[in-house]
């Protein structure tokens, strides 16, 4: 059984992954504190750990492991500029650390779209920084870039798709548009499974919104 790591196995994404993962005979192994380890679902194995602090969980991450970093700040928005950094950015420096201290093969990071925006530069800003701190690891690795992920308790932008669609009309905006689109869960989720089972031959894979649309 492939061993795989992954970080933010309670959230929104984590959480819903985990059990496919175990349904194509991954064994699973989630990085978790004290007070979410409820929240794991069953079957997955629990590290009890600091997740900002590497030296904590490196040793219980199984040679040739594939790594999924997941973890991040809940419901990202314009307030939250400082989390994107203490948060999301310095996780990902602990994961860099423990990944190449235990030898892992191979790892898959959601980061963002990065088509310039205002509102949510700092967040696109700490993710982009993120990727480079995996890229300068050297372990192989795919990024996928979402942009907001639809699903349960996550439907409201779906009010304003007829405006997106004809956004996507528009030579002024259709690039914008296209770059920014909508990501259903279940197509995210899908863009994840093929990420793990299929490691890229080049050393780095980055898969765009439209490619992630494109899962059937």
């Amino acid at each position: 059984m492939q061993p795989v790591f992954i970080t933010g196995g309670t959230g929104y994404i984590g959480k819903r992954l985990i059990p496919l993962l175990q349904r194509q005979g991954y064994a699973v192994t989630a990085l978790v504190r004290q007070q979410s380890l409820n929240k794991l679902p069953p079957g997955c194995t629990p590290v009890i750990a600091d997740p900002f602090t590497a030296a904590s969980y490196a040793k219980k991450i199984a040679p040739n492991s594939i790594f999924i970093h997941l973890l991040g700040v809940s419901h990202p928005g314009p307030k939250k500029k400082l989390l994107f950094y203490s948060v999301d950015l310095a996780s990902v420096k602990a994961s860099v650390e423990a990944a190449t201290q235990a030898g892992v093969i191979y790892f898959v990071y959601i980061s963002v779209a990065q088509y310039p925006t205002k509102i949510m530069e700092s967040y696109q800003d700490a993710r982009a920084k993120a990727e480079q701190l995996i890229r300068d690891s050297g372990i192989k690795a795919t990024f996928i870039r979402p942009w907001y992920i639809v699903g349960p308790g996550h439907y409201w932008p779906l009010v304003f798709q007829p405006f997106f669609k004809l956004m996507e009309l528009l030579p002024s905006t259709g690039e914008k548009a296209k770059a920014l689109a909508l990501v259903p869960l279940r197509k995210m989720l899908r863009a994840l499974l093929q990420a793990v089972g299929n490691p890229p031959d080049e050393p780095l894979r980055i898969i765009e919104i439209g490619e992630i649309n494109r899962q059937t």
